[in-house]
C-alpha cells in the first residue's frame, strides 16, 4: 500500500466563511473552517479523518466534492486538477461519490429506491433500462432484495437499510473514490457493524478508495490504512493507522486516543485528558493553535506556527517538540541526543 501512487492530492486548501455585521457595524470577520490543509490519498487505501466537532472534517469533505467552493487551494485527482481543462467537475464527480451522515435527508422522498439509484447514471448518459438494471444489481449487492425494496420509498425503510441504499447509489456511477462523512454514526451498533463489513467487502470487490470521516476512533482504526488528525481547521498528524494508534506523536492525538473508553479497570481514565472547548475559529490562537490546551506548551508555541513534517524519520506531525531548531526544549533535547 505504501508504494501506491496518490489518487487524490490536496494542496493548501482554504475555506473561510464570512460573518455578517450587525446593524451597528459590529461583528464581521470570518470563520476559519479549513485553513491550509495538505494531504494525499493513495489509490486503494482508506484514509481515516478524525478530530473534535468543529475541526473542519465535514467541510473538507464538501470541499473535496466541490459542494462548496474553496477560497484557495488545489485538488488534484489522478494527476489532473479538478475543475480544470483536463478534468471537468462533471467528469470528476463521475469518478468520486459521497455518502452522508443523514440517510433520510440524502434521499429524495418522492423517488422510489430504484429511481434514486438509477438517477445519476441516467444523468451521465446511461440508457434508462441499463440504469435500472444496474440499480437492481447494486441493491442485491448491498443486501436488499430488489423484488422487495426496489419500488419502496425512503420512509418505508429503516436507517440501516437507507444507508445501504445510499452506498448503492454512490456506487452506481462506478466511482474510484468514495467519501464517507460519518456514514455509520447514526446507526445502531449491530447495524453499524454490518454496514462497516459491507463497505470493506465493496472496497475489495470494486477496487475502491475511501476517505472515511468519523468521530468513533475504534471504527476508524478498524476501517483505515492511514489516519489524518485535524484540529481547528488544520492537519496536525498523519500516519499509518496502527502506528498512530500505538505511538501518537502530537499531544492532541494522544489526548484524543486516551479518551477511548477502556474495559480494563486498571486503565480507566480518572483525569480528563483534555480540558476546555476548542478555541474560537473566528479568532484562533497565534502560533500553534493547540497551545492553549497543551500541557507541553512553552512560550515559543504561541509565537511560531509548526510545520507538518516527518522530522526524526517517523510519520508527519505538526508540533514544535519534533521540529529541529524550533526553540522548544523537547526539540533541543532530541537534537542533543542525536
Amino acid at each position: 500500500m505504501s508504494g501506491a501512487s496518490p489518487l487524490l492530492e490536496v494542496r493548501g486548501l482554504v475555506k473561510h466563511f464570512p460573518l455578517k455585521k450587525d446593524m451597528l457595524g459590529r461583528g464581521g470577520g470570518v470563520v476559519r473552517a479549513v485553513d491550509g490543509v495538505d494531504f494525499s490519498v493513495r489509490a486503494g487505501e482508506t484514509l481515516g479523518v478524525v478530530g473534535e466537532s468543529g475541526c473542519g472534517k465535514s467541510t473538507t469533505a464538501r470541499l473535496l466534492m466541490r459542494l462548496i467552493e474553496p477560497d484557495r487551494g488545489d485538488i488534484i485527482f489522478d494527476g489532473m486538477a479538478v475543475g480544470g481543462r483536463d478534468l471537468s467537475l462533471k467528469a470528476f464527480r463521475r469518478q468520486s461519490q459521497m455518502v452522508f451522515q443523514d440517510s433520510y435527508a440524502s434521499l429524495n422522498p418522492r423517488l422510489t429506491i430504484e429511481d434514486s439509484i438509477a438517477f445519476a447514471p441516467q444523468v451521465h448518459g446511461l440508457p434508462h433500462q441499463q440504469a435500472v438494471q444496474r440499480a437492481r444489481d447494486l441493491l442485491a449487492r448491498v443486501g436488499l432484495e430488489p423484488r422487495r425494496f426496489a419500488e419502496r420509498y425512503p420512509h418505508e425503510l429503516s436507517g440501516g437499510q437507507r444507508q445501504r441504499v445510499n452506498i448503492a447509489r454512490a456506487l452506481a456511477l462506478q466511482p474510484r473514490l468514495v467519501i464517507l462523512d460519518e456514514a455509520v454514526s447514526a446507526l445502531d451498533k449491530s447495524v453499524e457493524a454490518q454496514v462497516l463489513n459491507l463497505l470493506l467487502d465493496l472496497k475489495e470487490e470494486f477496487g475502491l478508495t475511501y476517505v472515511f470521516i468519523s468521530h468513533d476512533l475504534n471504527v476508524v482504526r478498524y476501517m483505515s490504512d492511514r489516519v489524518m488528525v485535524m484540529y481547528l481547521g488544520q492537519v496536525v498528524e498523519v500516519g499509518e493507522a496502527e502506528t498512530l494508534f500505538e505511538a501518537p506523536r502530537h499531544p492532541y492525538t494522544r489526548a484524543l486516543l486516551s479518551s477511548i473508553p477502556s474495559m480494563d479497570p486498571d486503565r480507566r481514565t480518572e483525569v480528563p485528558p483534555l480540558a476546555g472547548d476548542p478555541p474560537n475559529p473566528i479568532n484562533p490562537p497565534s502560533g500553534c493553535r493547540f497551545h492553549t490546551r497543551c500541557a507541553q506548551a512553552q512560550p515559543v508555541c504561541a509565537q511560531r506556527v509548526p510545520v507538518l513534517s516527518s522530522s526524526g524519520g517517523s510519520h508527519p506531525v505538526a508540533c514544535l517538540m519534533f521540529e529541529a531548531g524550533s526553540g522548544h526544549a523537547a526539540a533541543a533535547q532530541m537534537e542533543a541526543l542525536a
